[in-house]
């Protein structure tokens, strides 16, 4: 159940991101006052091991404590149980950004709460919607966008240059904001990390300093676009590793340094059983199975048969598991 705040207890400041299921109960929204409106709407723990939007937001109410914010401000505050143990998601729990409206997911209480959220933050005008994530693997700090607008173009690019428009997976915070507002999704490196924190913390601040998101289009230069071409995942039930071997798939350890580089043509990203059928299935975003066109097995080695560009690939077992092995992107111009 969605619990509604005015203002944020003291213990909000100082506390753990695993504190906070005890501190607040459960899934929290607060309305926060400030000298501008409309409000900035920023959505933070959507997982439960991705901290740094949480401490951001603290670094900003710790530093206008005592006065109002420059801007008004909705701050949902998500997955506070999975942040209890440090894990994207518990056993059982949909996952909270696969649960927005426009989802595919069936209903249940995480739609519910999600449905809620977005009634309650959208029921008068908003400046924009922020969501804040980090990532397993290593990646360079970008911005996401699910429409090539001009004003989501300019927020997301306000924090880093690599910007990447996606259509799939359906049910995420920004696709359904953006329904409401220009909305991004800010994607901040590796946990614990303090460039991830200071340079959330510094972009947010910026946003409530905002007079307005600027109506030119980005310059091509002061961009690098990029689309989502298909999803990537293991197929459920086989067992795969980053290291050693006795697996079904032994994945090469350093998959995840290629994200946002490229894997040429011929590169092998596994060693798998001579007899085992393909471990992957690839969907593009019209849902359709194009693993055949991208990978292939010979020998015992799975290959990728073209160059391709990987994104968010992640060598934790678990976050495979729950979500994806990468996601495969294609470069795209924007219009001069």
């Amino acid at each position: 159940m969605l619990q509604c705040f005015d203002e944020v207890p003291d213990t909000f400041l100082s506390c753990g991101a695993h504190q906070l299921a005890d501190i607040l109960g459960g899934p929290s929204l607060f309305y926060l006052e400030g000298l501008r409106k409309p409000p900035l709407f920023v959505t933070v723990l959507q997982h439960g091991n991705e901290p740094t939007g949480f401490e951001a937001v603290q670094a900003i109410l710790r530093k206008y404590q005592g006065s109002q914010l420059p801007r008004a401000m909705w701050l949902f505050v998500g997955n506070v149980a999975a942040a209890k143990t440090g894990r994207r998601v518990l056993e059982g729990q949909l996952d909270y950004n696969r649960s927005w409206p426009g989802t595919d997911m069936a209903p249940g209480p995480e739609t519910a709460l999600m449905a809620d959220v977005v009634a309650k933050v959208t029921a008068e005008p908003l400046f924009a919607s922020i969501d804040l994530h980090n990532n397993t693997g290593c990646n360079p700090h970008y911005g996401c966008v699910n429409f090539l607008d001009t004003a989501f173009l300019q927020l997301a690019s306000l924090f880093a240059r690599t910007v990447v428009y996606f259509t799939r997976p359906l049910g995420v915070q920004s696709a359904a904001m953006a329904m409401h507002a220009p909305a991004v999704t800010l994607e901040c490196g590796q946990a614990g990390e303090s460039a991830a924190l200071a340079h959330a913390t510094e972009y947010l601040d910026a946003c409530l300093h905002m007079h307005h998101i600027p109506d030119h289009p980005v310059a091509p230069r002061d961009i690098h676009l990029l689309r989502t071409k298909a999803t990537v995942k293991v197929k459920p039930g086989l067992d795969f590793t980053f290291s050693g071997q006795g697996s079904d798939v032994c994945f090469r350890p350093d998959l995840d340094h290629f994200n946002f580089g490229a894997l040429k043509a011929g590169a092998a990203i596994a060693r798998t059983s001579e007899s085992l059928p393909m471990p992957l299935i690839a969907l593009d975003d019209q849902g359709r199975d194009i693993t055949e066109d991208l990978f292939a097995q010979s020998g015992g080695t799975l290959a990728v048969r073209k160059a391709l560009i990987p994104s968010m690939a992640t060598t934790n077992v678990d976050v495979v598991r729950q979500d994806c092995l990468f996601y495969v992107m294609e470069e795209v111009s924007l219009a001069v």
